[in-house]
């Protein structure tokens, strides 16, 4: 009788996130276009139609670009920066097709993906499917978001799963192409081919580097090298330390990009116009504040490398590489809801990891803020951006992340016994 319970309420739970993701994810996607999918399909036509290809980083021309193509939109009037140049070849093979139709080709592949990647989780950690379909699923706004807008995350993450397996299988070469096939595009991967390199898996490096220099060349080639070196000089490093743009709102204000550079410019950078109302008008304070609280991230997260690489055992890889992704998001100075679907691999090989030990508390925790981040209000929190402390309630993805990374440290810098995690403590007798 439990078993059917439990079976039922798999169930249940299973045809519930499957009936969220359709109704908000798929079904808008195949019926309108929203959001960041006319860049994409913008910066493709550009490219077939032949137009001036360095003229991309021009926010006003490409807007007019966007116009002319029908696709401009109230919600993002629209804008190539700050995506890397290959960013311009992703939807070239549909860029003939009329934008509804090319939308729905990538809606069709990214469910496909999301399929492959289920299956592909559970080969990897032999989960049961069904238990690795509850565990992507749940991972609800990521997935969402990334159906309507078009994004390319599903893919990526893909990728990144297809090339760990193929890297268990001991094909390495073909897993570090898997992996660098889209770090020209999206930079997640190359944390994962980093890991791997100092590792000495060097035929892994070597499919990844051949990938990147393969996917660099055809930009190279077909765009020409005049608008990478704009990008190089000009859009790149703003990138990185966030400086990007939201519409006509700069990011450094704003909490949809929720990282510590926005929240520290919230609270301690004063703007007459766009922050009028900072916790503490004090810039110093802002610089300090995000040496010492990325510094100390990154500290935690050696010390936790240094920990498992002592145990000199294959079944270290997986928690670094968990440890290592959900480090970039914590340390990135900019992340959007759809590129929570990147954090698929990293959660799962800890999640794995912790259960493999017998320490089901940490798995558990570490799942419940990963479902928390997927299903965030973020009607209810948004409000309480630009008014003062206030601003702190307004991250609340950024300190779930955070409490996670740091729930991961502490169970791996304090390991128990197979179990006692989960056994009652009484104190001393």
């Amino acid at each position: 009788m439990n078993s059917f319970f439990s079976r039922a309420w798999t169930t249940l739970m299973l045809v519930g996130l499957a009936a969220f993701v359709s109704s908000k994810g798929v079904v808008p996607a195949l019926s309108g276009i929203d959001a960041d999918f006319p860049g994409y399909f913008t910066a493709a036509r550009i490219v077939v139609d032949g137009q001036d290809t360095q003229r991309l980083y021009d926010d006003d021309w490409f807007r007019e670009q966007i116009r002319r193509y029908g696709l401009e939109s109230a919600k993002n009037p629209g804008k190539f920066a700050p995506f890397p140049p290959p960013t311009a070849l992703l939807l070239v093979p549909l860029a003939r097709c009329e934008p509804l139709t090319a939308l729905r080709i990538v809606t069709v592949v990214s469910v496909l993906c999301i399929i492959c990647s289920i299956f592909l989780l559970a080969r990897i950690l032999a989960w049961n499917p069904v238990d690795s379909a509850l565990f992507i699923l749940s991972s609800g706004l990521a997935i969402v978001g990334g159906l309507r807008c078009g994004q390319p995350y599903i893919l990526i993450s893909t990728f990144c799963i297809l090339g760990y397996y193929l890297y268990l299988e001991r094909r390495p070469l073909l897993a570090g192409i898997c992996l660098g096939l889209f770090v020209p595009i999206k930079y997640f991967p190359v944390i994962i081919l980093a890991y791997l390199a100092f590792r000495k898996e060097w035929k892994v490096l070597l499919g990844g580097a051949l990938a990147i220099a393969g996917v660099a060349l055809v930009s190279i080639g077909v765009l020409g090298w005049k608008v990478h070196e704009i990008f190089f000089l000009s859009v790149f490093g703003n990138h990185l330390t966030g400086r990007l743009s939201l519409q006509d709102q700069a990011v450094p204000f704003t909490a949809v990009y929720q990282s510590f550079d926005t929240l520290f410019d919230r609270l301690f950078v004063f703007d007459p116009a766009r922050n009028p109302q900072p916790l503490l008008a004090a810039p110093i304070l802002r610089t300090v504040g995000l040496i010492a609280v990325k510094g100390s991230i990154l500290l935690a997260a050696v010390a936790a490398l240094i920990k498992l690489a002592r145990e000199q055992t294959s079944s270290a890889a997986a928690p670094s590489v968990g440890i290592l992704g959900i480090l970039l998001f914590v340390i990135a100075p900019a992340t959007a809801t759809y590129t929570c679907a990147l954090l698929w691999l990293p959660v799962a090989l800890l999640i794995s990891y912790f259960l493999a030990k017998g320490a089901r508390m940490p798995a558990y925790f570490i799942l419940g803020v990963y479902v928390l981040v997927g299903f965030i209000p973020y009607q209810y929190t948004y409000p309480f951006e630009g008014r003062g402390g206030l601003s702190l309630l307004a991250y609340p993805r950024l300190f779930l992340l955070v409490a996670m990374f740091i729930g991961c440290v502490y169970f791996i810098a304090y390991p128990r016994p197979s179990g006692q995690w989960d056994a009652p403590s009484h104190g001393p007798k």
